[in-house]
């Protein structure tokens, strides 16, 4: 098993599944990512993709990915308490090499609906965030992480996310998933170059890296801007693949790149065909001899303390903020109305500072919240 191990994001879904049996078969994949906490409702998985789970479990190359936690909410829900049993059940059943979780807060009020947005960057929500990891620790108790978001509002908001990162997962120990397609879009978004916003993230604090594709799409109140999309529903771009050469060689304790594709986008032959293809870059990548020793020392990624859990962190402020912006985002008509609305609430000249929302951004939040304001986004 090299240093790096080529992983895919495998969940119980046809496309996905179909699209990767012949990487299983070569036996390329070297670790698999599953999100947990998407079969929250299903009590008994398949009995072979529970076995597939455990023969990676069972040789310590099963990562733990989830994505409805929503780590900043700033209301403890009953919700986020069930979320928390059922991964201390599952980290029972399997052996989780980590556990991470997505950035952000969900929209929508309903648990598994909505999309994952941004949080102003202050000192209150970071107490929040960190609450809620050292919560996930406890109901795991291996290494916690989180993963960075592709979503921002302003090129000030870029500029400070990876600091921000640092100072969340650092009570943990925690570690950062680097999605190298997150930063893509915004590189593109907010017209920064790669190695300039690589160099604002705690590369020592990589453990793993995404890659995916996604999609573009026309802002209707920018003549010509388009605004790259993280949908994960497409090819990796050639120059993700070139990023992620430019970033193994800065981040000395990664251990794990995954290929993540929605099964929407691997409907067909052709598709699963270029997944493969995908993945096949990706293990030559990590295969390459001057890759092969990027890991020079060992980190556990493990807290030197057990946390006192206490009562959950809560900001009643933020809260009402927070369901503000997620009914404005799901019902606003057009951008313009957004902005009206986002004026005239309780957002307004505070730290969540929208007065500096690049329009074309406000735009695609408002198209992701629609979009999955229902659940997950159906096929």
């Amino acid at each position: 098993m090299p240093e790096i191990s080529a992983a895919i994001s495998c969940n119980l879904d046809a496309n996905i599944l179909l699209a990767a049996v012949p990487l299983f078969e070569s036996e390329k994949i070297e670790a698999l990512e599953w999100s947990f906490d998407t079969l929250f409702k299903k009590e008994v998985l398949p009995g072979w993709f529970n076995e597939l789970l455990h023969t990676f479990a069972n040789e310590n190359r099963l990562i733990g990915h989830g994505v409805f936690f929503s780590i900043f909410s700033a209301k403890w829900l009953p919700q986020q308490q069930l979320w928390l049993k059922h991964l201390e059940r599952l980290s029972t059943e399997f052996k989780f090499n980590h556990i991470s979780e997505h950035f952000g807060f969900m929209t929508g009020e309903n648990f598994h609906s909505g999309a994952p947005l941004s949080v102003p960057f202050t000192s209150q929500t970071l107490a929040i965030g960190q609450d809620r990891l050292k919560r996930i620790y406890n109901a795991c108790k291996c290494p916690v992480g989180i993963e960075n978001l592709a979503f921002s509002y302003s090129l000030d908001e870029v500029k400070k996310h990876g600091d921000f990162l640092n100072q969340l997962v650092e009570p943990v120990n925690g570690f950062i998933i680097l999605d190298i397609h997150n930063l893509y879009c915004q590189t593109k978004n907010f017209n920064i170059t790669f190695p300039d916003i690589l160099d604002l993230y705690p590369l020592q604090r990589v453990r793993e890296m995404h890659i995916s594709g996604g999609s573009w799409e026309d802002s209707k109140i920018v003549t010509g801007k388009k605004v790259r999309r993280d949908t994960h529903d497409d090819a990796v771009p050639d120059e993700v693949f070139e990023m992620l050469e430019y970033a193994i060689k800065k981040c000395p304790h990664l251990k794990y790149v995954v290929l993540e594709q929605l099964g929407t986008g691997l409907a067909t032959t052709e598709s699963r065909q270029q997944f493969q293809q995908d993945f096949i870059q990706l293990h030559h990548i990590l295969h390459k001899e001057d890759n092969s020793v990027a890991t020079k020392a060992a980190q556990d990624f493990l807290p030197s303390t057990v946390f006192d859990e206490g009562k959950p962190i809560e900001d009643e402020k933020l809260y009402t903020q927070q369901m503000v912006l997620s009914n404005i985002l799901e019902t606003a008509l057009d951008c313009k109305h957004a902005i009206k609305l986002l004026q005239e609430s309780n957002l307004s000249h505070t730290d969540w500072d929208i007065e500096n929302w690049q329009p074309y951004m406000l735009e695609t939040a408002i198209a992701i919240a629609q979009k999955w304001k229902n659940g997950l986004p159906k096929p």
